[in-house]
């Protein structure tokens, strides 16, 4: 009799297993958007693929992933949204605020993931993190209290700093931000000094501002908007001015800055292939809770404390999670 019974529970399992794995539907091929401001960085594209692959999807084949950006063109961002939603894509991934809200406008019915995305509760697109309720779900890449973290950071670095340069495009998920920045430098006795860059081409009156009132030490905000693009350029200008340059994302440090506290935004593209998987195989954006960090990366830059003649405290370099050598 056990034998018999273990028959047919295997029986019953192999039966059910199909419904249990959630397996999508045969022979079809589904199609998802993936939109962003400007060009995806090939990092990002690839740790999305690779995170599909992993699931058992085959791109290019039972999974068709299609870019679309605007080129950096902020303005261009609602048609191409628009675009996409008329395309009736299987599912939407958007990269940055910017990108998360285009596509809300354009949509309430197409499934769009956050790949990247902050504030949503307050931006509108959910109704918690627990349960978002509508047709979006995701990551959430930034957290607005990691503002006073970085501000805190500089301290750490140059006791004897008085002022504090942020460099911003005052991209709307960066409000919250600067309530934690401007706090931080409250309590740390810091003046806190905006430069705004909203195009590529406000960078170098951005740097004359810097040379006639230089801070002590340059914040420099995420954003997909414009200043990711510019991190090269930034990183140089602040080797050349013996300016120290805090980024946002580990590859900030990678490009010269000379540290950055962050959580890994190509992480976070390989994790958003998990939500498209599970929202074509039939789960509902609005029952997917929303996922926060929980790890935050100190890289530090020595080639680049070098440059600057700078010498990184033990107790700072004690605490990275990499150190990147001359």
């Amino acid at each position: 009799m056990r034998l018999i019974g273990l028959g047919v529970v295997l029986a019953l399992g192999l039966a059910l297993a199909p419904l249990a794995a959630e397996a999508q539907e045969p022979g079809k091929v589904y199609r998802v958007g993936r939109l962003s401001v400007s060009v995806a960085e090939p990092a990002s594209s690839e740790a999305f693929r690779r995170g599909l692959r992993e699931l058992g999807w085959v791109v290019d084949q039972n999974v068709v992933v299609e870019q679309h950006n605007a080129g950096g063109d902020l303005k261009r961002l609602a048609a191409v949204a628009a675009e996409l939603a008329r395309m009736n894509v299987d599912v939407i991934v958007a990269a940055g605020s910017d990108a998360v809200e285009a596509a809300f406008r354009a949509t309430k019915s197409i499934p769009i993931v956050m790949a990247v995305g902050s504030d949503p509760e307050r931006r509108g697109w959910i109704k918690s993190l627990a349960r978002p309720g509508g047709n979006v779900t995701g990551l959430i890449a930034f957290l607005p209290e990691m503002g006073s973290k970085r501000v805190e950071l500089v301290k750490d670095l140059l006791p004897r700093a008085r002022r504090v340069g942020v460099m911003t495009d005052s991209s709307p998920n960066m409000q919250s931000e600067f309530e934690h920045i401007e706090a931080a430098g409250r309590s740390l006795g810091l003046e806190i000094q905006y430069v705004r860059v909203m195009s590529s081409e406000d960078l170098d009156a951005a740097f004359t501002l810097l040379r006639k009132a230089p801070p002590d030490a340059l914040y420099v905000q995420a954003s997909s908007r414009v200043l990711d693009g510019l991190r090269s350029r930034i990183a140089a200008f602040g080797i050349a001015s013996r300016l120290p340059v805090i980024g946002t994302i580990p590859y900030h440090a990678e490009s010269g800055f000379l540290l950055s506290y962050g959580t890994s935004i190509v992480g976070w593209h390989h994790r958003s292939a998990y939500f498209v998987d599970k929202i074509l195989k039939g789960a509902k954006p609005g029952d997917l809770p929303v996922e926060q960090p929980t790890k935050f990366d100190l890289v530090i830059n020595l080639k680049t404390a070098k440059a600057l003649g700078l010498t990184i405290p033990q107790t700072l370099l004690l605490r990275a999670d990499q150190v990147i050598h001359p």
